[in-house]
C-alpha cells in the first residue's frame, strides 16, 4: 500500500490549488468534460455518493430526485462545492473524508460516482474497492476517468510527464484505471472510450475479490 504521507502530500496540493482549481480545469470542461459528466450522471439514481467531488463541477448534472452526498478530502474544495450548490439550488450533503476509508457502512448507496478522481488517490485500487463496498449489491458504480494512452509512444510520454503533473497539480496522468477497477472487484457493465477518456458503468462484484 502507498504510504499515508503520499496522500497527505496530494491533499496539501489540492488545498493549495482550491482557489484556482476551476480556472485551470475549465478548458477540460469546454473540451467535452461537461458533456461526459452529463452523459455519465444520467445513470445515477436513488441514494448517491460522489467521491472526490472537488469544487462540485458535477453537482449541476445530477438527475432530479436523487438523494446526494458529496465527499472530498480537501476542506478548501468542499467550501467551493458548498457555494456552487447554494448558487445552483442543489440539495447535497457535503462530507470531508478519505476515499481510502469511506465513512459509510457497506451497501449504503444505490449509486456511487467518481469523476477525475482516481488519477489522484494514492492507492487507487483500495479507493475503488471502498467505492464498491459502500454500493449496495446490484447497485451502480459510475466512473469518468482519463487513463494512460494505449499508444506505445504516447504511453511512454505520459509516463515521463506524470511525476511532474503529480508534483505540481496532484494527478498522475498514466493511471491504468480500467485495470485498477477490475482489481478492486468491480464488474463492468459498459465502457465508453474516447481517446484517453473512459466512461465506466460497473457494479460491485463479489466482496471476496476485494479482500
Amino acid at each position: 500500500m502507498t504510504a499515508p504521507e503520499t496522500q497527505r502530500a496530494v491533499t496539501r496540493r489540492y488545498e493549495r490549488l482550491s482557489h484556482i482549481y476551476d480556472a485551470y480545469t475549465q478548458p477540460m470542461e469546454w473540451m467535452g468534460g461537461s458533456r461526459r459528466r452529463r452523459r455519465l450522471l444520467a445513470g445515477a439514481a436513488g441514494t448517491v455518493l460522489e467521491v472526490g467531488a472537488g469544487t462540485g463541477a458535477s453537482l449541476p448534472h445530477y438527475p432530479e430526485g436523487v438523494d446526494l452526498v458529496a465527499l472530498d478530502i480537501a476542506a478548501g474544495m468542499l467550501a467551493r462545492a458548498r457555494r456552487r450548490a447554494e448558487r445552483g439550488g442543489v440539495d447535497v450533503g457535503l462530507v470531508q473524508g478519505d476515499a481510502h476509508r469511506l465513512p459509510f457502512a457497506d451497501g449504503t448507496f444505490d449509486t456511487t460516482v467518481a469523476t477525475c478522481v482516481f488519477c489522484s488517490v494514492a492507492d487507487p485500487v483500495r479507493g475503488l474497492a471502498e467505492l464498491a463496498r459502500v454500493t449496495r449489491p446490484g447497485g451502480r458504480v459510475l466512473l469518468l476517468e482519463h487513463v494512460r494512452p494505449r499508444s506505445r509512444l504516447l504511453g511512454r510520454l505520459f509516463d515521463w510527464l506524470s511525476p511532474l503533473t503529480r508534483r505540481l497539480f496532484g494527478p498522475a496522468i498514466n493511471r491504468r484505471t480500467e485495470a485498477n477497477a477490475r482489481a478492486a472487484g468491480l464488474d463492468f457493465v459498459a465502457v465508453r472510450a474516447e481517446g484517453v477518456w473512459r466512461e465506466i458503468h460497473a457494479r460491485p462484484g463479489n466482496p471476496a475479490a476485494r479482500d
